[in-house]
């Protein structure tokens, strides 16, 4: 869409306010309001934007060990460029839409899944990615789940009711509400069901060019929360909230096209998968360690990839197998694609679609043939192992010359940084599981 196209369109549906955001590492939207007179001066000359937001994390609190940006140099503004092509109306506030910003921060999630992208298309391919996200809603707002330190919170629903049309149909009216409204913010939703466990559903966002569907993963996310905070509810994305209920997970569907668009190349008649689709498994098989931190990104995210748990615990994959970390699913003509399982709900989009997507070109570029799939359960066996902790993770992608090569050394520089705080936050923090198991006793 071009200028002078959106000026016709605010017209059209009387544009009173315009939302400008971008995501930072951690997939949180970071944004202001502005008034249609601001909104396209910037769209016709660009803005600034402060660059504190890659040199801060998820609390605000500013990184002590990032060269991109800090109190060296004075957090200044980055060039900020709107994406015409990003645009929608937000259907839940009066008179305002949305679009996103392209900043120019080499460590900027957004410009990383671009340069991924474009390599696919200069291979000759047009990547489809889709994203499945798990998440729990509470009869809770921000301050009640505050006051009561995120325990004994009121589910949605009660129990374990996986797939269950009756805990849907007694929460139909919000869940039409978000059905309806995310079809009108181009995010529409194939599916929408509850999950195992008090209050949870799944939603499988539908297919898109990659970019655009890391757009609209990082914007459902968003979304839900808004749209449930007007319901007086609130949403957790964690990997794993509670020791006792399943975690949280963010799976990723996938596969390459041909540049138009009009052919499945996973696809081959009168076999499973292609040689490409097995080459593109292969390099996902082979660099999963070493982007595991992109994939599995907080210390949280290492209490779902747990046995028994629907995650994977091994760089595993097999066909139409749930236990493993890749599933294919060899489908038909449109519909032969890969599952990355596992991905985790705490993910940032532009992050993990990098991620799994440039390990899978360089198993097509270097033709990496995978493991043989694993047949039963991926749980049992002597499989290559997954690093456990985020330390091991952030370790493992920080010493690795092919990841280097293939996202940069400024991007994971920066990212393994930021993962290092984030652990050495969680190792200061007293949890109250040691005040529970060491004050009296000990």
């Amino acid at each position: 869409m071009t200028i002078e196209q959106l000026k016709q369109v605010f017209h059209e549906r009387g544009i009173r306010h315009v939302k400008l955001g971008v995501f930072d590492l951690d997939g949180v939207l970071r944004g202001k309001y502005v008034s249609p007179e601001k909104f396209f001066s910037a769209a016709e000359s660009g803005l600034g934007f402060c660059d504190v937001i890659f040199g801060w994390d998820s609390s605000d609190a500013l990184y002590d060990n990032v060269k991109v940006t800090g109190w060296h140099t004075g957090y200044p503004d980055a060039a900020a460029r709107v994406d015409p092509t990003t645009f929608r109306v937000v259907p839940w506030e009066r008179d305002t839409a949305l679009l996103l910003l392209d900043m120019d921060v080499p460590v900027a999630p957004r410009t990383l899944l671009r340069h991924v992208e474009e390599k696919a298309r200069t291979m000759g391919y047009r990547a489809y990615f889709s994203a499945e996200y798990e998440f729990f809603f509470f009869r809770e707002t921000a301050q009640s789940a505050r006051e009561k330190n995120y325990r004994n919170m009121t589910p949605l629903s009660p129990g374990m009711f996986g797939y269950s049309a009756l805990r849907a149909s007694t929460n139909a009216e919000f869940l039409h509400q978000i059905l309806d409204s995310l079809r009108e913010y181009d995010v529409e939703l194939e599916g929408l069901h509850t999950e195992t466990g008090p209050g949870v559903y799944e939603a499988a966002i539908r297919y898109a060019p990659v970019l655009k569907a890391a757009d609209k993963a990082a914007l459902f996310k968003t979304a839900i929360k808004e749209i449930a905070a007007r319901n007086g509810l609130i949403v957790t994305f964690m990997a794993k909230w509670n020791a006792s209920l399943p975690g949280c997970s963010g799976h990723l569907h996938q596969s390459l096209w041909d540049t138009e668009g009009h052919r499945n190349l996973f696809h081959e008649e009168g076999k499973d998968m292609s040689a490409l689709m097995r080459h593109y498994i292969g390099g996902q098989i082979a660099l999963m360690p070493e982007v595991m931190a992109m994939i599995c990104p907080t210390i949280n995210s290492y209490k779902r990839t747990v046995p028994g748990t629907w995650a994977a615990i091994n760089a595993s994959w097999g066909v139409e197998n749930r236990t493993t970390a890749l599933r294919a699913i060899p489908g038909g003509a449109k519909s032969s694609r890969v599952e990355y399982r596992l991905a985790g709900a705490d993910g940032n989009p532009y992050v993990t679609m990098s991620a799994a997507l440039a390990s899978g070109l360089h198993g097509v570029e270097k033709k990496i043939e995978p493991p043989p799939p694993v047949k039963g359960n991926a749980y049992e066996g002597s499989l290559p192992a997954l690093p456990r902790t985020l330390e091991d993770s952030a370790a493992r992608m920080k010493s690795s010359a092919t990841v280097r090569a293939l996202l940069g050394d400024a991007f994971v520089d920066h990212f393994t940084a930021t993962r290092e705080w984030e652990v050495r936050q969680a190792q200061a923090a007293v949890t109250s599981w040691e005040l529970e198991r060491y004050f009296e006793i000990i």
